[in-house]
């Protein structure tokens, strides 16, 4: 329960955001009649008065932090999306256990389905939110680096001592540190409602880790021709690449070629092959080629 007495203190202190920037001051609490804190009034840092709910301040004593909108309903989303789809699971299982009518399953059905595409629209809308806040980010970040190159030449040439060098160092750095924090932290939450979006986050968990897992498929495994040919063809030198070249000339042999055609071409291979490559056993070369022939390579 909130302790008044330590909300009240916070009364005209600094708000700020959860990188350590100040957004704002408190300037008054809103309370029901029964003395319940309804919400809190923030003056901006541009003079302007905004009513925020109470769940979107943390107070520790004098201390306010504001938290995003964007991470307090990203969170509610986080949790409600998957609530409902389990919901639904469960009312499809006691549908086919036939614990309930058909006519009472289609009407929870569809209320089920109305509020999960209801909450489908605020995820995306969130996504969408998301992104322009990371191009933001990104836009602050390049221009921080600018800075932070300008005082670096500055302060080269002399224009800058190293006493005013230093505080402005350490201001741009301070700030480069919450541009990244902020950013990492949007980058987390968009990447938490795109997959809540895809599905339940342990079943893609689930699925990413085995498609990480998974071999590599196998090649391709060579037939026994193949394999025979590449045997035949190992032991030769550089001489037997004439021998290769020419008995694949053959390859439009056609299977109803005669046993004379096939010898004739066996004597003209053997006639071209050099000396050094006669030292070769002959059966292996005219079996070799008479395999090709017959396979109608």
């Amino acid at each position: 329960m909130i302790n008044n007495s330590n909300l009240f203190l916070s009364i005209g202190k600094p708000i700020k955001d959860e990188y350590g920037r100040t957004v704002g001051k408190v300037a008054c609490f809103a309370l029901t009649p029964s003395g319940k804190f309804d919400g809190v009034y923030i003056e901006s840092n541009d003079g302007k008065f905004a009513k925020k709910p109470m769940d979107h301040l943390k107070f520790n004593g004098a201390e306010v932090t504001f938290a995003s909108t964007l991470k307090q309903q990203s969170s509610v989303l986080c949790d409600q999306i998957p609530l409902i789809w389990r919901k639904n699971q469960a009312l499809k299982d006691l549908a086919e256990k036939r614990k309930i009518s058909p006519d009472l399953y289609q009407e929870l059905r569809n209320n089920f389905e109305g509020v999960l595409n209801q909450l489908k629209k605020d995820a995306q809308a969130l996504i969408d939110e998301a992104t322009k806040e990371i191009t933001v980010c990104d836009q602050e970040i390049k221009t921080l680096g600018y800075a932070v190159v300008n005082l670096e030449l500055e302060h080269e040439i002399g224009q800058i001592d190293d006493e005013a060098y230093t505080s402005a160092f350490t201001m741009l750095q301070e700030n480069l540190r919450r541009a990244n924090m902020e950013k990492s932290d949007i980058e987390l939450i968009k990447s938490k409602l795109s997959n809540i979006m895809l599905g339940d986050s342990s079943k893609i968990e689930q699925k990413i880790s085995i498609e990480t897992i998974t071999p590599a498929e196998p090649t391709e495994k060579k037939s026994s021709n193949d394999t025979d040919n590449e045997i035949s063809a190992a032991p030769a030198d550089a001489a037997n690449t004439e021998t290769t070249t020419d008995l694949e000339k053959t390859d439009t042999v056609s299977d109803e070629v005669s046993d004379e055609v096939f010898d004739e071409i066996s004597d003209e291979v053997t006639d071209e092959i050099p000396d050094e490559a006669t030292e070769l056993p002959e059966p292996p070369v005219v079996v070799y080629v008479k395999e090709v022939g017959k396979a109608g390579i």
